[in-house]
């Protein structure tokens, strides 16, 4: 008699967990969500989260808070999200840090894999290779040739040790046997006086940073990384078209939560960022810095993270990279 009352009692609570968890799931969101930007209120995380979580809110019904997060290159906000309740009211806009620091650091506060999961890649954009006028290059051969001729001549900027650029100069150096010495600044855009000035030769550039630059040839746009052509640069091939077979870097923006979302909530929150993701002032916002709209599913985005995660631990492996 005891045995059934237990299982009577069990069959019940385990209704109400899923009558709680339907009824939450149904009334999701019913409350302001925070998008936490793990980095300064400037560059391309910023300005893109601040567009989606404007139409991601009006996609959801409840407003969409920006909430900018830095330190420690992005590991500050991406613990912060990895340590939050899952239930859909903390989510995190993310670049390809988020794959690089785990291999990159001794040590960060959260494991990837298990404590956050992708919701959707929302961006894509190309880097875009660009050099000093004073080589005296136009094209992406004539400046290889130069670059092997000239074994560690040429100096390369990038936005500091880690970051995207850094890593798609390493891969260049290593798929082409060019040797050169890597010049981290700050920020990229503090870098092109001195390409300017031929203090440094080439790097590899956001779009929106190389673009006040290269539209008056004060430096030099040879070729962009994605896997097709950039709108922006349509005359420029991409490094695999110039001859660079393989090479392919997107400076991707993905959108995360905390691990563990129910179901119907993560199902939901899937359909409003498509929603988001594909609406006409959210494309046009990604236009005015070279940036497409991506949108892919959770189990498509996770595939896409793993194998970002394996290129770049493999690069930072070969390359001997490490935070000094």
């Amino acid at each position: 008699m005891a045995m059934k009352l237990r299982h009577s009692l069990i069959t019940v609570m385990i209704g109400v967990v899923l009558s709680a968890s339907a009824a939450f799931a149904q009334s999701y969101p019913d409350r302001p969500v925070r998008l936490l930007l793990p980095y300064n209120p400037v560059g391309i995380v910023d300005y893109v989260g601040r567009a989606l979580g404007q139409h991601l809110g009006e996609a959801l019904g409840q407003p969409v808070v920006p909430e900018n997060r830095a330190g420690a290159g992005g590991i500050l906000g991406t613990e912060v999200t990895a340590r939050a309740q899952p239930d859909g009211y903390t989510l995190l806009l993310m670049d390809n840090a988020i794959v690089i620091n785990p291999s990159l650091q001794e040590h960060v506060p959260y494991d990837l894999f298990k404590q956050i999961d992708p919701i959707s890649w929302v961006s894509s954009s190309p880097l875009v290779l660009v050099v000093t006028p004073a080589l005296h290059v136009n094209t992406y051969d004539a400046f290889v040739s130069y670059a092997k001729a000239n074994p560690g001549k040429l100096n390369f900027a990038t936005a500091g040790v880690g970051t995207a650029p850094h890593l798609a100069a390493e891969m260049f150096e290593q798929r082409t046997g060019i040797v050169a010495t890597h010049v981290p600044y700050k920020g990229i855009g503090a870098s092109y006086i001195d390409l300017m000035s031929n203090k440094i030769q080439f790097a590899f550039s956001s779009i929106a940073g190389a673009l006040p630059f290269t539209i008056d040839n004060r430096v030099i746009a040879l070729a962009t990384s994605g896997e097709t052509r950039s709108e922006v640069y349509p005359d420029k091939p991409t490094m695999a078209e110039a001859g660079l077979k393989g090479y392919s870097v997107d400076l991707w923006l993905a959108l995360f939560a905390p691990a563990g979302m129910p179901d119907d909530v993560k199902a939901k929150l899937t359909k409003a960022v498509q929603s988001a993701v594909g609406s006409p002032g959210f494309k046009a916002a990604l236009a005015t810095i070279g940036a497409t709209p991506r949108g892919t599913p959770p189990g498509e985005t996770a595939a896409f993270v793993r194998d970002e995660y394996a290129k770049w631990k493999q690069v930072i492996a070969d390359g001997k990279i490490k935070i000094e």
